[in-house]
């Protein structure tokens, strides 16, 4: 096989076995890689109503045929298991330098079972698969690990691997690879802990083979091209001010979420604005492999009491430790991302765990004196503090471990937690972005914007402009990007080859470089209606195995704040989200019942049952 590499490992912790089996290349051309792998093999290995922490739930790592070939941002590897956080399926990815060393081993995914008796780690290369001894690893941070398997095994291997919250189950907790690097929604970590797995450590050899090599080159050439010649003029001005740079636009838009969700406009926006970043913080810029655009950010903050050196923050984190906790103290916001780098855990819930907990406080539904300190909003000290007490699950921690739903409900009153499916949102405010509303309810995984990101259309005008503020036509948007995400993750690129390289019309998105880039690889001559057909396919499956756990249409929701609470400022003042309208023209773009069930007819197109 070309592209791909044609082998699965099979890790099976309770017996202490690693064994190979060959990839089917039927499934591989019919699920792509990655995402599609993920889901095709969840669907094989999993009962959907499997407890995510239990040993019988699966963990699966799944590099695309682009991982690791040189195509522009190819750096991707997904993370596909049932989530401790929403209980519905997650499909969390990363990048940096992990995925490529992973698919130079010379396999596509590795499916881990079972429960280690003891905790364990897993060293893979192209001779070798084995389970090792971690006890000496287990209570140490993901930085520390990561030194400490290097040192040991190879120093050009590299090692995805979670902290002490995905040992002691935080439910978002994250897997870290290259230190900074985050799977970071949905637990994926906390899944990875219960299974007593404390990393994964990869030394591959060679380069991945190309069916087309001269013609892989030749369009790769192009696209860099594109790349190099306009990559600082991107709308998302990532090369500069990496994606911190987004905070004007949510701002001007209002969509910046504010206040726990409360409104989309933030007073301190400058304070914490990608331009803040830069000029106070930032040591130089850090890509994945084979990325021309370099939008992370290795920072440093010398002065105490927030003193660190490491990665990020990124826009998400901004927002959610930032206007959404209404915390302008970007030190504050910096270091609290540096812990949940090193502890392993998500900063989008984080952060917005810790909005909901400041106004339960504010509404007395919270007491200070079960906090265990003073909160209220913009208090950057709590801020870090309340990370730190929720990475080891000490004191209120142990409940905000639980993330903002279980904290919400745990108090009476689930409706503050700003959530889809009991995932946490990334910062897009939906009465002001109304195709992300709908893309947030109708994630497989909840709340997300990297499971389909029509904010490219409503703020960006990538690849093409529309109104943020109308809803209707809205679905069709947002299946094609939905459609568009999965063939990405599929392929092992990353959300940012769409900023430069998407064709559009018709509020269409065509994934014409993708295609082109596959066949190369691969050789598998996808026409663009098999490779559109294959996104659909990928999202259809997940779909197939969430409502074979019981999720409808009642769960793809959003909150009343947003539903039914006019916004009180900036350009959406007086809108609220029109999810319910928008909800029954996208089924039927699906070809799925109107509540939300894809039905036989169009399971038979797809080839699922």
């Amino acid at each position: 096989m070309y592209g791909w590499r044609g082998k699965i490992l099979r890790v099976d912790l309770t017996a202490g076995t690693c064994t190979s089996a060959d990839l089917d290349p039927e499934v591989a051309k019919a699920y792509v890689g990655g995402r599609g792998l993920g889901i095709y093999f969840l669907r094989r290995e999993a009962d959907p109503l499997v407890d995510p922490l239990s040993a019988a739930n699966p963990l699966i790592m799944a590099t695309g045929p682009l991982t690791g070939t040189g195509a522009p941002t190819g750096a991707r590897y997904m993370v596909m298991t049932k989530s401790p956080l929403t209980g519905a399926i997650t499909c969390s990815n990363a990048g940096g330098r992990f995925p490529t060393e992973f698919k130079r081993t010379g396999y596509d995914a590795i499916i881990v079972t079972g429960r280690a008796a003891t905790p364990v780690y897993l060293y893979l290369d192209p001779e070798l698969a084995e389970l090792r001894p971690a006890d000496h690893l287990w209570g140490t941070d993901t930085h520390q690990t990561t030194d400490r398997l290097l040192a040991e095994t190879d120093a050009k291997a590299r090692v995805a691997c979670i902290g002490p919250a995905g040992e002691r189950g935080v439910r978002f907790a994250a897997i870290m690879n290259d230190k900074h690097r985050a799977a970071g929604r949905s637990g994926v970590g906390a899944v990875m802990g219960s299974k007593r797995l404390k990393a994964v450590v990869v030394r591959g050899r060679g380069r991945i083979p190309l069916a087309r090599p001269e013609r892989f080159k030749a369009f790769n050439k192009e696209i860099l091209d594109i790349f190099r010649a306009g990559v600082k003029e991107t709308p998302l001005g990532l090369t500069i001010n990496g994606t911190a740079g987004v905070v004007m636009a949510t701002q001007n838009f209002g969509v910046l979420p504010t206040k726990n969700w409360q409104q989309g406009t933030f007073d301190g926006w400058e304070k914490i604005h990608g331009e803040e970043l830069t000029r106070r913080f930032l040591l130089k810029n850090a890509a994945c492999y084979s990325c021309p655009i370099g939008c992370g950010r290795r920072t440093r903050v010398d002065a105490a009491p927030y003193a660190g050196e490491g990665e990020g923050p990124e826009y998400e984190t901004i927002y959610a430790m930032g206007s959404n906790c209404m915390v302008d103290d970007l030190a504050a916001i910096t270091k609290a991302n540096y812990i949940c780098n090193e502890m392993g855990m998500d900063t989008i819930t984080m952060g917005a765990t810790i909005a909901c907990a400041m106004e339960l406080v504010e509404r007395g539904y919270l007491s200070e004196d079960r906090v265990g300190r003073p909160l209220a909003w913009g208090d950057a000290d709590a801020l870090v503090a309340l990370t730190r007490m929720t990475a080891s699950r000490e004191g209120i921690g142990d409940l905000l471990a639980e993330g903002s739903y279980r904290l919400a409900d745990h108090c009476g009153h689930p409706e503050l937690a700003m959530v889809s499916k009991k995932q946490e949102f990334p910062g897009y405010e939906p009465r002001g972005s109304q195709a992300m509303g709908l893309a947030y309810a109708t994630s497989p995984i909840g709340g997300s914007h990297m499971r389909g990101d029509p904010a490219y259309f409503e703020l960006f005008g990538v690849p093409q402009a529309m109104d943020p503020l109308q809803w209707e036509g809205k679905a069709k948007v947002t299946k094609a990007f939905q459609d568009l995400s999965a063939l990405i993750d599929a392929a092992g690129l990353c959300i940012f080859f769409a900023v430069r390289n998407l064709a559009a019309k018709d509020l269409d998105v065509a994934p014409v470089g993708i295609l082109e880039y596959l066949n190369a690889a691969t050789g598998a001559d996808y026409s663009l209606a098999e490779l559109r057909t294959a996104g659909e396919r990928i999202i259809n499956a997940e779909r197939l195995f969430l409502t074979q756990m019981g999720f409808s249409r009642k769960d793809d929701s959003l909150p009343d704040r947003l539903t039914t609470a006019p916004a009180p400022t900036g350009p959406a003042k007086g809108l609220v989200c029109q999810l319910d309208k928008m909800l029954d023209e996208y089924y039927q773009a699906q070809g799925w019942s109107a509540d939300g069930i894809p039905t036989a007819e169009r399971l038979a197109e797809l080839g699922l049952t």
